[in-house]
């Protein structure tokens, strides 16, 4: 039996899914797959792969198979465009996915707004290009989004702190994350917050400890990370290891579940818009099941985004009808509801006007005692 892997999902879809786009709907996805961020993208990319066999075993969308071609870019923006463009000159593919870094969005996006073909943000941040009035071309599933992000960030800070806020910030060294923290330093003045730091750090860091140290120095009894794990957890464990034992927050990517559990640390709280697995929802038994039976080498835990995506291009694709083409996908984009059947606090809508979705729900976790505890049930923001 075949086991599951990253680069084993196109041979699989080459063997069992006919080539020629006559036959099949073609979705292709440009992504970090390898390289250091790809701990955030890939599991959540062989979770899509999972749910689209899933979909193809069970006779396909409108009695037609779906071709998933994956193509790695290392998060590095020239592999993202040349990616693009092949995956749509010679696959034909009716959708692009990007599951990279924000560096890689420019000429990914380019290339798709070039050939008119719609391209959908999934386990990548959502720009805020989605948001009302949306960009025609691009969508998004995924459970992060600039601004309201750390909207509801510092909502949660203030609500939790019992003084002033002296507040600290990290973000990766690429544009959505940088841009974030920005805001989020401007946002926390609003707030009546001190900002007193802000660490901006290369993605190819090895050690974090000058950025921590920098922050600690600063004095703040909080941190605020917005950027890729890699950045946000190295962070953290480096302000830990120099004495610092204030409270810090992140955004609760794919590894969080885990990362919560190894690092049982009762002040670093993890801010989530997907119910973490410990919720053991019907939901999760069933991406449980599916992740085992194909030998995944990933956790379950870490498949929710890549859950999510798979629903809403399946309900795209049965939207659009068959023979599909761009066009015909962007316009059942545009009108489009899916059930996350409790995966998130509530579904993804797509208008006209908004790519995004019209409201969103934030949990909050921490490690408590012996286990991972809510420290904020479901919050929601309209999008407007």
């Amino acid at each position: 039996m075949l086991k599951r892997t990253l680069l084993g999902a196109i041979a699989i879809c080459a063997l069992t899914i006919p080539a020629s786009a006559q036959d099949a709907y073609v979705v292709g996805l440009t992504g970090a797959l390898t390289g250091p961020p790809s701990s955030t993208y890939a599991p959540a990319v062989d979770a899509l792969g999972l749910y689209i066999d899933r979909v193809n075993a069970a006779g396909g969308v409108n009695g037609k198979k779906i071709q998933l071609i994956l193509e790695d870019d290392g998060a590095q923006p020239s592999k993202a465009a040349a990616n693009t463009k092949k995956l749509i000159t010679q696959d034909k593919a009716v959708l692009i996915l990007n599951a990279s870094l924000s560096s890689t969005y420019a000429p990914v996006i380019a290339e798709t707004q070039a050939a008119g073909v719609p391209l959908l943000f999934a386990s990548s941040v959502c720009p805020k290009s989605v948001y009302p009035p949306a960009e025609p071309l691009q969508f998004c599933t995924t459970g992060f989004a600039a601004n309201y992000d750390s909207q509801a960030t510092l909502d949660f800070i203030k609500a939790r702190a019992k003084g002033p806020v002296k507040i600290g910030f990290s973000a990766m060294a690429i544009p959505l994350s940088r841009g974030e923290i920005d805001y989020a330093e401007n946002l926390s003045k609003e707030m009546g917050m001190t900002p007193v730091d802000k660490e901006v750090i290369p993605p190819p860091t090895a050690d974090y400890t000058s950025f921590a140290t920098k922050l600690k120095d600063a004095g703040p009894n909080w941190v605020y990370s917005w950027a890729p794990w890699v950045t946000q957890v190295r962070t953290l464990e480096a302000l830990r290891k120099l004495g610092w034992q204030d409270d810090y927050v992140a955004w609760g990517h794919l590894e969080a579940e885990s990362e919560l559990s190894r690092l049982k640390d009762g002040k670093f709280f993890v801010v989530n818009s997907n119910a973490l697995f410990q919720e053991a929802l019907p939901i999760h038994k069933e991406i449980e099941e599916a992740a085992k039976k194909a030998g995944s080498k990933y956790p379950a835990a870490t498949m929710a985004e890549g859950w999510i995506a798979g629903m809403a291009i399946e309900a795209a694709l049965k939207g659009a009808g068959w023979p599909a083409d761009p066009a015909k996908l962007k316009a059942s984009m545009e009108n489009l509801k899916v059930d996350t059947k409790g995966l998130r606090g509530g579904p993804i809508e797509w208008t006209k006007d908004n790519h995004f979705r019209t409201k969103l729900y934030y949990r909050v976790y921490t490690w408590s005692g012996d286990k991972i505890s809510r420290v904020q049930d479901w919050k929601s923001y309209d999008v407007k």
